[in-house]
Order: C-alpha cells, then structure tokens, then sequence
C-alpha cells in the first residue's frame, strides 16, 4: 500500500496557517470519510437485515412445504409424489435456512461490528477532540490578546504576572491538545483502511462459507484472494501500532522540552542572542489597520519574507497575501501610545507605512534586521546570510577611520576616473579625489569627536524668541520650531521652480572645511556607522520643497516648516556612491565664507539622491541667471532715467530760451512812444486789454532781467 500522510507534531507549537491549512485538509478528509462510512453503514444494515429477512423467509418457506401435507386442496390432495418431492425440498431448505442463520450471524460479528464500532467509537473521538481543541485555541487567542492589551504606561506586576500566567496555561492546553488531536488524526488513517477492509473481509469470508458447498474453484479462489487481504491487513495493523508508539515518545519529548516556550516572555541574551544576519523569518505579528479618520484596530495574523516581498496568511487561509514590497524600503523602531515592542516599515516610494507589534523585544529585533537585509536585496545572493553577516561586522568597523581619503577611494572605487560632475555646485561622492585633498586626512575635514545631531533640531534665533513671546502675550499661538504658520512663504510663491521630495533626517555634524564634497561621504559613514553602532533605526521624515529661494523640510502632516536653508548658503551637495538614495549638503556657516567650518545634513530619500543634488543645483542656476537678469534690468532702468532726466533739462533749457523770446518781444513792444499824435489831429486811445498787455510786458521785462 502506499505511504500514509501524517500531521506534523513536531510544528503544533508554531501553530503556523501552514500547519492550519493541513489541518484542515485532515479535517475535511474525516468529514468526508464520515460520510462515507455512514453510507456503507447504511448499506451494509440492508445488507444484514435483508440477510435476516432471507433467513426468516427461508425458514418459513421450510415449514410451509412441511405443512404441505395438512393443507385441504379440492383437487390433488392425495398426490403423494408432490408431497414427498416438497418434503424433499423442505429438508433441503431447511438445511438452507440453517445456512443462512448462521450467515446472518457471521455478519453480524464481521461485518457490523468492526463498522459500528469505527463509526460510533474512532469518528466520534475524532469530533469531540476537535471540540476541544477549538476551545482551547480559542482560549489561547483570548489570553494572548489580554496580554498585548498590557499598558506601558500603566505598570502593574500583578496583572502582567496574571496575564502571563494565562498564556502559559493556555498555550500549554492547547499545545497537549493539538499533540493529541493530531496523533488521532494521523490513528484515523490507519484505522479507515482496516474499518472499509474487515467488514468486507469479513462479508466475504461468511459467503464463502455460505457458498463453500458450490464450486471448489471459486471457492479455492476467493480464499486466495481473501488470504492476500488478511496478510495486508495485519500489516497495516502493526504499521499503525509502531507509528502509535512513536507518536506518543514524541509528545513526551516535547512536552518536556517546549515548557520554556510556552511563557511570552524575552529569552535569556545569553543563551538565545538576536540574529541579524536572517534574510527570511515568519511569525505570528499585530498589525494595526485604521477604522477611521483618528480610530485604529490590531489585528494579529502570521507574516512571513517571500522573496522581497512581505506576506500575511490569515487562520483558514489556503495562502498569503501581499502586504508590501520591501525592496528599497525603510523600517525604524517607533512608539506607540499602547503597546510596546513596535515598528514601522515604510515603502520604496513613501506613499504606503505599515505598523506592526511583536511579541517580545527579541522578535522585533530580529524582524527589523531582517527586513533591513531584505532591502538591500541581499536575498539575492548565493550565500545571504554569510554577506549580511558581513555588512553587519563591516557597519561596525565603520567608524574606525581610513588612513587617507586616496585609500578610501582606491578601496571603494578603483576605476572612477574620468567622470565627468554635475553642474556647478553638484558632484557625486565617488568622483576622483583632487590632488590637493589626496593627502589631507580625515581629521584635516571632519574632527574625531564631533557630536552628531540625529533629530531635527531648528535653532531659533532671538528674533523668533521675541516674537513668539510676542505671541504668547498677544494670546496667538506660536510655532515651536521657531517658522511661521504658513507652510511656504512669499518668495517661495513667487518662484518658477516647486519641487517636493520625500526624505528622511539621518544626521548632521559640523565640519572643518567645505571646500571639498568629499566631506559630504566622510560624513555619511561617520553617521551611518554610528546608528548601526548605537541601534538608532527612528529617521524624522519631512517633504523637502526645493525652490529657487530656499530650501524647506516641512511637516508632512501639519504642513509647518521645520527649517529653511536660503539657497545662497548651500555651498555643496552630493549623493553616495553605492546607495544612491542617500544625499546630503553642507551649508555656509553664519559667519559667510570667511569662516572654515559649516555643517553637513544628510538624508535618505524615497527618490533618487542624484535626482535631489541636480534640483538643487538646476535651482541654483535658475537663482543666478534671474540674479544676473534683475541687476540688468536695474541698470536698464538706472539708464532709462538717466535718459528722463537729460530730456527734462533740455526740455526746461528750451522753454527758458522761448520765455526770454517773448519778454525781449515785448519789451520792445512797451518801449515804443505813448500815444503818437495822429495826422489828423485826432488821438489814440489804448483799451483796456492792450494797458493791460502792456503792464504784462513790464512785468515779463524784469521777471527775464531777474532770470537772466
């Protein structure tokens, strides 16, 4: 025969929707198996009582045919050879009812009997064991609920032990019981071939029987064959008692060495270290999904790593379903108001976050690193675990310095010449270092012991100081990071360039020179090398708005402007050379560039870094050509009115020339002789208009002496 499927024991601790979906299988193979048996029941009680029935009327056939004699017929009574031919026939078939009695009995012990008790005593077992372990998986669900609702906040040792001691108890109920529930499951297939093959060995060997005065062929035959199926069954008997025996010796080891697991609590670190070298885990997490605009609910299904995929499998589900893509993506550690040991995994592209809670501190350790792997795609590899191993060990040697910047890039890339740079103020990180920098150590850019600030920090100047007190007198409520209340400005308004960047704060430290974008990559591995050192995963996310002005980080959710950096002062910027979502700038210290020192932020973006550093200096560009056009445009006007100016001192020049013309006109106009005599002795008498003409003459005359 062939082999017997079994239920894994020794994966009833995981409770995996794996072991979930065989289980189900098992489950409806029983209840498909019931059914059936309960038809062969049915027919095989036909079967029986149809034998009965034949017995019965065999029996009675027998004693009519004795009775032949005492029945009163009109016509034939007295034909003795009818009588004694049917007395001949009714010792035969009373012989033949005997026969059939004892068939009858033969069924009723080999073939009802071991159905009966299959159907009434093996499948009823198998019902109420799986009553009871629903109800102790149902228990279990409820403890380990309570104990995820337990209160960071809220302390209380009583109702944290209470509630540990509730899942130690019904994890262990329904561990034993799963045990048992699938010994009985895996009992059930060898106990449905015997109980199909007994009564049918048994049906058959009491025909033979019944038949074995017929044919010695058929009968030779039927033995043969009968023979072969009872050797069959004995093995199959004695294959089910060793697997029984090892099935209950594996119960015992595990109950007595999973004890330990049962209690939801941390390890000891000593004997159960957290592994950060794993490309794949799987385990049962909370995930939280939003019920509406300000309300959330946790909802706990089993997560495992396909790929860079990261899947969830509900209980009764056939299989996974995609919850994010992880390639790329990011995932820190965050607080939550109610629960504790969560993280969060956000996206390649920023636009979908997931929130979810581990059991133990341990498991999101574990969880965090494994994505944190998976996203640089180091599953890809041949051996996974031994390249994370050593990006693990070589993020933490990375704070031990090189001896030079032309070591680190020989190291790093020892064919990057002959690239071309970006414009102006941009240039990849792993461009060929100049002469003048190949011998300057690191110390000459970045000091040994300078602090590194990993949350954003807006240093409010006094004005802001005073006018938040301004504001807080006034009543208004003010910003506490120092901005106003709106989230852009008008000079951002008025810019030709708006472009919005996800991008999250990794760290930023002041540097010694910032003469060189070569500053920009030691400061990248001093900041990543110290949060792999100190586990620091939490990054402040923040829209970066890259305008020809300035550039802004602002909130994402309340749209208030964190900081704002004015264009002029960023003097370089500069992606990573192999994790290209990684950029960062150094900005002009306040002193202007007299000063040596400035400070470098570096961030991580959903984007490109490249793509950042060429907005910024596209938008540096677009700042000095509309600088270079408006001091055109001043001087234009300085030119213009310089040109106003001149036509108006010539204008004034010539009606002074005009004015002076008209007063020599009539100047000598007014010194022409008073009333002439006339020839004919009459006289000129002036009107009043032309004394007046006159009297205006005068006035002009001395008003264009007073000029000249």
């Amino acid at each position: 025969m062939p082999g017997i499927e079994k239920l894994p024991i020794e994966e009833t601790l995981e409770d995996s929707p794996q072991t979930r979906s065989l289980l189900g299988v098992f489950e409806e193979d029983t209840a498909a198996m019931s059914n059936y048996c309960t038809q062969l029941y049915q027919a095989m009680q036909r079967i029986y009582d149809a034998q009965n029935d034949l017995s019965a009327a065999t029996h009675l056939t027998s004693r009519l045919l004795k009775e032949y004699d005492k029945q009163r017929f009109p016509l034939g009574s007295d034909d003795e050879v009818m009588s004694s031919t049917l007395q001949q026939f009714a010792k035969v078939i009373d012989e033949l009812s005997s026969c059939h009695a004892v068939l009858s009995t033969q069924l009723a012990d080999a073939m009802m009997f071991p159905i009966t008790q299959f159907k009434e005593r093996d499948l009823k077992e198998i019902l109420t064991l799986k009553e009871v372990f629903q109800i102790a998986s149902d228990d279990h669900d409820m403890a380990i609920n309570r104990y995820s609702r337990l209160s960071k906040r809220r302390d209380n040792d009583k109702a944290r032990a209470e509630a540990v001691e509730d899942v130690y108890t019904s994890r262990k109920k329904q561990h034993q019981t799963m045990m048992h529930y699938f010994c009985s499951l895996n009992t059930l297939q060898y106990k449905k071939k015997t109980a199909l093959l007994e009564p049918l060995l048994g049906y058959m060997q009491a025909q033979i029987s019944f038949f074995k005065l017929g044919s010695e062929n058929l009968t030779q035959q039927w033995e043969d064959f009968l023979g072969t199926i009872g050797t069959s069954v004995q093995n199959v008997r004695r294959e089910m008692e060793e697997e029984v025996g090892h099935m209950q010796q594996t119960i015992q080891q595990m109950e007595s060495s999973c004890d330990p697991l049962y209690a939801p609590c941390d390890p000891d670190p000593g004997h159960s270290p957290v592994c950060r070298n794993l490309t794949r885990k799987q385990g049962y997490l909370y995930i939280r999904n939003k019920t509406g605009l300000v309300s959330s609910s946790w909802e706990r299904q089993y997560f495992f790593t396909q790929g860079g995929n990261l899947m969830q499998q509900g209980r009764g589900e056939v299989a996974g379903g995609l919850v994010t893509d992880l390639d790329n993506c990011s995932v820190m550690a965050v607080d939550s108001d109610d629960r504790r040991f969560c993280f969060q995994v956000t996206s390649f592209d920023g636009k979908k976050v997931v929130t979810l809670q581990a059991e133990t501190r341990k498991d999101c350790e574990e969880w965090i690193s494994t994505i944190n792997n998976i996203s640089k795609r180091i599953y890809l590899s041949e051996n996974a675990e031994e390249l994370a191993a050593r990006v693990n060990q070589s993020a933490l040697e990375a704070v031990t310095p090189s001896p030079s910047f032309q070591q680190r890039h020989e190291s790093m890339r020892p064919s990057s010449k002959g690239r071309s740079g970006r414009a102006s103020s941009i240039s990849s990180v792993g461009s060929e270092p100049s002469p003048a920098l190949s011998v300057l150590s690191l110390d000459a850019l970045v000091a040994p012991e300078t602090p590194i600030q990993f949350d954003i920090i807006s240093p409010v100047s006094e004005e802001n100081l005073g006018q938040s007190k301004t504001a807080a007198q006034s009543g208004r409520r003010s910003n506490p990071f120092g901005e106003s209340g709106d989230s852009t400005s008008d000079d951002s308004e008025d810019s030709i360039l708006h472009q919005l960047f996800i991008v999250r704060f990794l760290g930023s430290m002041e540097v010694k020179t910032a003469d060189s974008v070569d500053v920009i990559s030691e400061t990248m591995r001093q900041i990543l090398a110290a949060r792999a050192i100190h586990n620091i995963f939490r990054m402040t996310e923040s829209h970066l708005l890259v305008t020809c002005d300035c550039l802004k980080l602002i909130d994402p959710q309340t749209q208030v402007t964190r900081l704002r950096f004015p264009l002029s002062s960023v003097l370089h910027s500069s992606s990573h050379q192999d994790n290209k979502r990684l950029f960062g700038f150094v900005l002009q210290p306040a002193g202007g560039r007299g000063d040596s020192r400035a400070v470098c932020y570096i961030f991580e973006s959903n984007n490109d870094g490249e793509k950042i550093c060429d907005s910024i200096g596209l938008a540096q560009q677009i700042a000095f050509h509309s600088e270079m056009d408006r001091k055109a445009v001043e001087k234009r006007k300085e030119q213009d009115k310089a040109k106003e100016k001149q036509q108006e001192e010539l204008s004034k020049q010539r009606q002074i020339e005009k004015d002076l013309e008209e007063q020599s006109r009539l100047i000598a106009a007014s010194s022409r002789p008073a009333n002439p005599p006339v020839a004919d002795g009459h006289f000129l008498v002036l009107s009043n208009s032309q004394s007046e003409d006159s009297d205006a003459g005068e006035e002009g005359k001395k008003k264009g002496e007073s000029e000249a």
